[in-house]
């Protein structure tokens, strides 16, 4: 109590007496309000049109059922690419949908490879559905997994999907009815957590989907600014693939693939991305927090390559348009890349300049401007994109230690960019081989 009151003392002799809270805001907003606080708002007004969209929407519509390729890459799931296939043998979806599971390096996942071989005498209890199955011998990586699929896909829709990932059985049905408008190219949908239960990292990991993944991708779509189709989960026009290309070699070819149909856009403006709510897939999250920042330090700090190396030609207003270039370089550039940075150094100009009850008394206003935030975020998430309200409710209990958990993030975000700056943290993944991630990146 002591303590609290020290702070409160100072920080009120800091507005009153001295300088004022105009200074003490110009050295607070910049850093919230300037470069996030916008992106929440934005987010926000897209949910709230879609809300009203689809409010206006007719029930009926014609039905649409075109051949769908689900295209599964298979690494080192084992048993458990079962239950993703099974998943997809029981859509709902009345069209025939094929799946092809591409096993990378087979003669190192034989579990993963006779897992799937045992599927095949059942296949026949699915009307209108096949399995193929694709042993790659040598083992290529992600990206030499989809471009196999893509050669072999004979479905109008392609879905690119993780070995390790399952699927509601209307995921197929409510995502393909987007592609009616012939102007869609990429559709995704929500990704929810499977082991959420296991561990407080899990937790503030499936709360951090609901927020960033499902209700951010929801409002960005609806403004035709997605930030990534997820390499997951991404539905795509097979014929609009095949125009662009396929993907990329490396890591962060999700990313690459989004900007690339970004770009894209800048010439042929009425191409969309959608999220389609409806369309809900299950993955698990690392379980440790050693795992969890291995996992951040590969993604983030790919994002630096894309952006800095692989795309830096390709970010501009003429190649992708305005409405894209403002975004990429507003939430990819400032808010990915730079912030990160500019918390650390804020960090440290806080610390060493201003007295110890002020400075507490400035992180708690950050982490109740955050909690805020969140909260927001979360009940618009319960209310408009939930489809398990009453499963995601529980979720409440872990918000409070979630600005801790964005804050504690964005840290290491600078970790693993400097990583890639100094060591070339890109060509350290498990999505390929090194051989093919030297080839294919610089």
């Amino acid at each position: 109590m002591q303590t609290l009151a020290q702070t409160w003392q100072v920080l009120s002799a800091f507005f009153i007496q001295d300088q004022g809270i105009v200074p003490y805001l110009l050295m607070f907003v910049p850093f919230v309000l300037f470069l996030e606080l916008p992106l929440y708002v934005i987010s926000w007004f897209g949910v709230f049109r879609y809300t009203a969209r689809v409010s206006y929407e007719t029930a009926f519509t014609p039905p649409y059922t075109p051949k769908v390729t689900c295209a599964i890459t298979c690494y080192s799931e084992g048993q458990a690419v079962q239950n993703t296939v099974i998943s997809l043998l029981e859509q709902t979806y009345s069209g025939h949908i094929e799946i092809i599971a591409m096993v990378d390096g087979v003669q190192r996942n034989q579990p993963t490879y006779q897992a799937l071989k045992d599927l095949l005498p059942r296949i026949a209890d699915y009307p209108k559905r096949t399995l193929i199955i694709i042993p790659k011998i040598q083992r290529g990586g992600r990206v030499s997994s989809l471009n196999a699929g893509l050669s072999r896909a004979t479905g109008d829709i392609f879905l690119a999907l993780d070995g390790d990932t399952s699927f509601d059985n209307q995921m197929v049905h409510r995502a393909s009815a987007h592609f009616r408008n012939e102007n869609v190219v990429a559709v995704t949908g929500p990704m929810r957590v499977r082991n959420a239960g296991a561990s407080i990292v899990t937790r503030l990991q499936s709360l951090e989907y609901m927020l960033s993944m499902q209700a951010g991708k929801l409002g960005l779509t609806e403004i035709n600014v997605i930030n990534n189709v997820p390499g997951a989960f991404g539905i795509f026009r097979k014929s609009f693939l095949h125009q662009i290309g396929g993907w990329n070699t490396g890591t962060a070819e999700d990313l690459d693939l989004t900007l690339r149909i970004k770009q894209y856009q800048g010439r042929h403006p009425e191409l969309r991305f959608e999220f389609e709510p409806g369309a809900v897939s299950h993955t698990d999250v690392p379980e440790k927090l050693t795992d969890f920042l291995k996992q951040r330090l590969r993604w983030d700090g790919d994002l630096l390559y894309i952006y800095a190396n692989k795309h830096r030609l390709g970010i501009s207003a003429s190649i992708m348009g305005w409405n894209n270039f403002i975004f990429i370089l507003w939430y990819g550039i400032l808010f990915q890349i730079v912030m990160p940075f500019t918390i650390v150094l804020y960090m440290i100009y806080m610390i060493v300049v201003l007295p110890l009850p002020f400075f507490l008394a400035s992180m708690t206003l950050v982490y109740l401007f955050y909690l805020c935030l969140t909260l927001i975020q979360f009940v618009l998430y319960l209310a408009v994109i939930s489809d398990r309200p009453r499963q995601d409710s529980r979720a409440f209990l872990i918000i409070p230690i979630y600005p801790l958990f964005q804050f504690a993030v964005r840290l290491w975000s600078a970790v693993a960019i400097s990583n890639q700056i100094l060591n070339k943290g890109h060509l350290d993944s498990a999505m390929a081989p090194f051989w093919v991630l030297k080839k294919g990146k610089q």
